[in-house]
């Protein structure tokens, strides 16, 4: 047994004994003390049974001899002892591995020690409360217990049940839901119920807490653990109301004292009671605690360090040597502080934090503020405690610690910030940029915000297994390795830029979502949407020369035009009351349309006005909360002073219309005969209009401006003309006469797209074809990604969207270009299962193969970061449409490496095509090699692009298989890496129909895999239907799993809106489609018939 494992007798042992230990707060050593002594003695004895096995034998010996009668006289005695101490410990004792802290339904291979279980379905416990009541004492009820048990299992009347939550859904990033019955619940249990109310009562303020943990990483993943909370009483309360989740409290300790008289007795609790369903612990008073007064209340608590990569959890890697190696960190956004500690855990409810971590000698923990002290453990010979400095307020979820065998480098920014970057040694060269880049963006956020960065360090660790990419906790961003560390000589540039993306993301998250933190998460956005537009800002400030500005529009703009143009879409400020609510809204609408407005904002307003009301809203509101509203007052104060904005409209007027409603219009624009002036009116833009079944009324406030042909200004951002929420239409003067072309959205900064009369849209066109430089680079991709989603959605004729395309040429911009095989993809994933494909494929190679000969094959060091992204676009669409010079060459490079695996001269930028293409015409040799490489590479970029390029293969019993190693996780693939897979495989035409499969057949094991339903997967999965029959399975499944979806419920609506939206354009646009290909010499049609 490895040190630090307990057995299930010493574990109850151990809890029964803390029962009598009048030291609350020293528990951790006292009661280690005492099982380290005993199971050193423990040890010696098993030891000197095994090596003298006639101490165990009835024989003659020196000393005395018993008679055969008398001995099975003992031995009766003996069972029947052993026999009644089970029954004992069975009725009486605590479960040390109650379901809430086991997680019983994993699947992983036993350690000694353990203790083990069958693996339950998702409805395996059903929500349930018990309460327990006793006589009053000072401090609580005697030997009273918050544990958990089985459904089956007689619960004593004094024992408080928290029942098993590893049956929990979460959202994306380790987001939790709530309970759902499995997929084979009967139909009358499948009832919807009304949601409580989750939200903590307003009587109580924590001030400050003390947390005391010492988690068991390398033993059996228990943690003890102690917590003080001091609160202020805000209203007068006989409850004391804590949120609580996989955690053994031991309700006996538990004491609430007077903050200013610690010597106190204590307050009497009447009553224990654990509310599951809302996650709830509470205390009952016999009086009421006056309004005004300060107390603490204490207690003691049994944790666990799970492994589903949420909460305090535990992961491991491989050292070089092949030896596990074992971490215990954090993920407590948005609700699973409650997980690692009693607390209240909202984000409105700021405290201060003192961190002690209890370690092992040849281990360090790091938390949110700096190593205050270390102290040994008495008695417990390598053990350490860690005692941090007391942080700033802050909020729950941004607590942190990590306990590992890790090292750093460290470096200072201008400031004087200690600034560290921690990662396994075997890869901490990896680290070197991002210890470089991230001081300086650390610095230049604070001279951006005119607000000093509070803390005195900044610790940034990458660890292999994280759910997210990275989390902002305060003083430690955690990150998913791919998400820190860049190796220059494996890692593309794309990694670089992800790396830098996300730092820059997370250390505005320093400033938007740590010093200033929403009162509530239905303003989750202005902490996404703020960082998500903020990181662009540093990302161009350390590489100016990626034109990160222009890439914006792409990657976030468009992409979430895609997402909002929905009728299952939602508002950017959303109210949300349980978990499951608040995971669902970790979103693109959240992320990337709150980026989008406030980069609208920034374009109306000015950047130096808008940054002298952030500045002043986070002076005001420093370690504090807000809401949307706070900030719009303030930017209308700089606005105002600053003559930015009329003085009669306000930042919220117009903002309202863009956060509390879904959706944006389509601003139509129609020129008068001769040009000079046009009718302007505004629509809410669907997908699918004539289909909707929606009848409110949508309207926005719209900045309008223009350039034209006679004055092609793309500089002028600002708003010429201001478009009302209360009007209809507008008629905008002064502008060029009819023969010149005029361009509305000036570099694309407002959230709208743009739709005008057939002949300015041909004037468009002619400008394009004959100098297409004249027009912004921003605005050529905006003419693209518009023409192609109007014409989708049937407000322009496809004639003329195409005819944009005759342009591309002569575009040597990776913007318009990316823009434009974007809108591709729509097309051929919609055309790739019919008879039309065909035309469309040699259409769009005679396009790309152009583009592909001009960037070339070979990868070129001197090119800028844009001309390697263009040329990773041109190689991945040439070999994706069959030309055959990228095909040869990537066999070739794969198979010389293949000749020599030591030795891969492919560069980093055109690996995903060339393992890609080099798998999908391969076989089995080309996927094991492939595997074996994977196995064997310690940089995470690497492994990304492998894991994706195996899920290429024609070969379905490979892809199979493929799927079969993902679920679970004991074969080699991580848990964060399995969705990876199951995409790669989904994303695959021959693939997608066996992802599909897989996903039905085997709906059970992958819910309880992640323990919620997996929204990537779900999306990745249905993103290619486009029939009815598939419409139909998909309605069926979510029938089927409504009750199992939580936060993957949207998800499954916005993908059955989406196919219903594809099959309406296939039955109304596929001919036109096909006709218009053959117009142009691209025909479907067999030549003989």
């Amino acid at each position: 047994m490895t040190e630090g494992n307990f057995s299930l007798v010493e574990m109850v042992s151990l809890q029964m004994n803390r029962r009598h230990s009048g030291q609350h707060d020293f528990y951790l050593s006292s009661t280690l003390k005492d099982h380290a002594k005993k199971r050193r003695m423990s040890s010696d004895i098993v030891a000197m049974d095994m090596a003298q096995p006639e101490n165990a034998a009835f024989a003659k010996k020196s000393g005395f001899f018993i008679s055969r009668g008398m001995a099975w006289f003992l031995l009766l005695l003996f069972v029947s002892g052993l026999l009644a101490t089970g029954l004992l410990v069975y009725y009486y004792a605590p479960d040390p591995y109650p379901s809430s802290v086991q997680e019983k339904h994993q699947q992983e291979t036993p350690r000694p020690g353990d203790v083990t279980s069958e693996v339950e379905s998702p409805s395996a416990h059903r929500p349930k409360t018990t309460t327990s009541t006793s006589s009053p004492s000072t401090s609580a009820p005697p030997s009273t217990t918050t544990s958990a048990a089985p459904d089956n299992e007689e619960v004593p009347e004094e024992v408080v049940v928290e029942r098993g939550r590893e049956d929990v859904l979460e959202g994306e990033d380790g987001e939790e839901g709530e309970i759902m019955p499995s997929p084979d619940t009967p139909e009358e249990e499948r009832q919807p119920t009304k949601k409580p109310n989750v939200r903590l009562p307003r009587s109580l303020k924590p001030v400050h807490y003390q947390i005391k943990l010492q988690p068991f990483v390398r033993g059996n993943f228990s943690i003890f653990g102690y917590v003080e909370i001091e609160m202020e009483v805000l209203e007068p309360t006989a409850e004391i109301v804590l949120h609580i989740l996989n955690i053994e409290t031991h309700n006996d300790t538990v004491k609430l004292q007077p903050a200013d008289n610690p010597g106190h007795s204590g307050l009497k609790i009447v009553k224990h009671e654990y509310d599951h369903e809302r996650e709830f612990y509470i205390a009952h008073l016999e009086e009421p605690l006056e309004q005004g007064q300060y107390y603490v209340l204490s207690m003691n608590f049994l944790g666990y360090l799970n492994d589903k990569l949420k909460g305090f959890y535990r992961s491991s890697y491989k050292d070089e040597e092949g030896n596990e190696r074992w971490i215990a960190s954090t993920q407590f956004q948005p609700t699973h502080a409650r997980a690692a500690f009693p607390c209240f855990d909202e984000p409105g409810m700021k405290a201060t934090f003192e961190v002690f971590l209890g370690r092992e000698e040849n281990m360090t923990s790091i938390s949110n503020m700096p190593l205050a002290e270390t102290l040994p453990l008495d008695d417990q010979e390598g053990w350490y405690w860690d005692r941090f400095n007391t942080s700033v307020p802050m909020s729950t979820y941004l607590v942190a610690f990590v306990v590992s065998d890790f090292v750093y480098l460290n470096s200072t920014t201008d400031n004087g910030t200690s600034f560290r970057v921690w990662a396994r040694e075997s890869v901490i060269d990896q680290a070197e940029y991002a210890n470089d880049i991230g001081p300086k963006l650390l610095s230049y956020f604070e001279d951006y915000f005119q607000v000093p960065y509070p803390l005195p360090k900044q610790d940034m660790i990458a660890l292999p297994n994280f759910l997210g990419g990275a989390m902002e906790n305060w003083g430690l961003i955690i990150y998913r390795e791919t998400s820190m560390l860049f190796d220059l000589e494996s890692s593309a540039a794309e990694n670089q830029r992800w790396v830098t993306l996300v730092m820059a993301h997370e250390l505005a998250h320093q400033w938007f979502g740590n010093i200033v933190t929403p009162k509530w998460w239905d303003d989750l956005w202005l902490n996404e949407g703020f960082a998500s537009f903020v990181q662009y800002i540093g990302m161009d400030h350390v590489q100016p020369s990626w034109k990160v500005m222009e890439q914006f529009v792409i990657d976030t703009l468009q992409s979430v035009f895609a997402l909002d143009c929905l009728e299952s879409s939602h508002p950017i400020s959303l109210k949300v009351g349980d978990p499951d609510e608040i995971s669902q809204i970790f979103d693109g609408i959240s992320y990337n349309k709150g980026s989008s407005i406030i980069r609208m904002m920034i374009h109306f307003l000015t950047e130096a006005s808008l940054r002298k009301g952030l500045t002043n809203y986070l002076e005001e509101f420093k370690y504090n909360n807000a809401e949307q509203d706070d900030l719009w007052k303030y930017l209308t104060m700089a606005a105002h002073e600053d003559g930015t904005l009329p003085t009669d409209l306000t930042v919220k007027t117009i903002m309202d219309t863009w956060t509390l409603q879904m959706g944006y219009p389509v601003i139509n624009v129609t020129r008068s005969p001769d040009g000079t002036t046009a009718t302007v009116t505004q629509e809410r833009y669907l997908l699918n209009k004539k289909d909707s079944r929606d009848d409110s009324k949508y309207s926005w406030w719209v900045p309008l401006n223009y350039a034209s042909q006679g004055n092609p200004n793309f500089t002028v951002t600002s708003p010429l003309v201001w478009m009302k929420d209360s009007e209809s239409e507008i008629t905008v003067s002064s502008l060029p006469s009819g023969d010149e072309w005029v361009i509305f959205n000036v570099q694309e900064t407002g959230f709208y797209r743009v739709n005008y009369d057939d002949d300015n849209w041909n004037l468009i066109i002619e400008q394009l074809k004959a100098d297409h430089e004249v027009i912004h680079t921003i605005n050529r991709a905006q003419i693209i990604d518009d023409a192609m989603d109007l014409a989708r959605a049937g407000h322009l004729s496809y004639e003329i969207a195409l005819d944009i395309y005759t342009y591309l040429g002569n575009e040597t911009e990776y913007v318009p270009w990316k823009s434009a095989v974007n809108k591709l993809e729509s097309l051929v994933e919609l055309f790739e299962r019919t008879g039309g494909y065909g035309a469309l494929q040699s259409y769009i190679k005679d396009m790309i193969v152009p583009l592909y000969e001009s960037v070339g094959f070979e990868h070129n060091a001197s090119d800028s970061l844009l001309t390697q992204f263009k040329r990773k676009t041109a190689l991945s669409w040439a070999c994706r449409l069959g030309h055959q010079d990228c095909l040869d060459n990537s066999a070739a490079l794969y198979r010389q490496w293949m000749e020599d695996p030591q030795t891969n001269t492919i560069s980093p930028n055109i690996k995903e095509t060339v393992y890609c293409r080099a798998i999908e015409a391969g076989g089995d040799k080309e996927w094991e090699f492939a595997w074996n490489m994977f196995l064997e590479t310690t940089v995470a970029s690497e492994t990304l692009v492998l894991l994706k390029a195996m899920g290429c293969t024609k070969k379905i019993w490979l892809l199979s298989r493929y799927l079969e190693m993902a679920f679970p996780t004991d074969r080699g693939i991580k848990l964060q890496d399995s969705e990876v897979v199951f995409s790669a495989v989904a994303k695959n035409p021959v693939g997608r129909p066996l992802a599909w499969t897989f996903l039905r057949d085997n709906w059970g094991k992958i819910y309880k895999h992640y323990g919620k339903a997996n929204r990537r997967i779900l999306k990745s999965v249905t993103a290619g239907f486009n029939t009815r029959q598939q419409l139909k399975e998909v309605q069926l499944f979510q029938e089927e799993h409504k009750r199992d979806l939580g936060a993957a419920s949207r998800t499954m609506e916005n993908a059955i809106e989406r196919i219903t939206n594809d099959i309406a354009w296939m039955d109304s646009n596929y001919q036109n489609i096909v006709d218009w290909l053959e117009s142009q010499g691209y025909s479907s049609k067999v030549s003989n018939i």
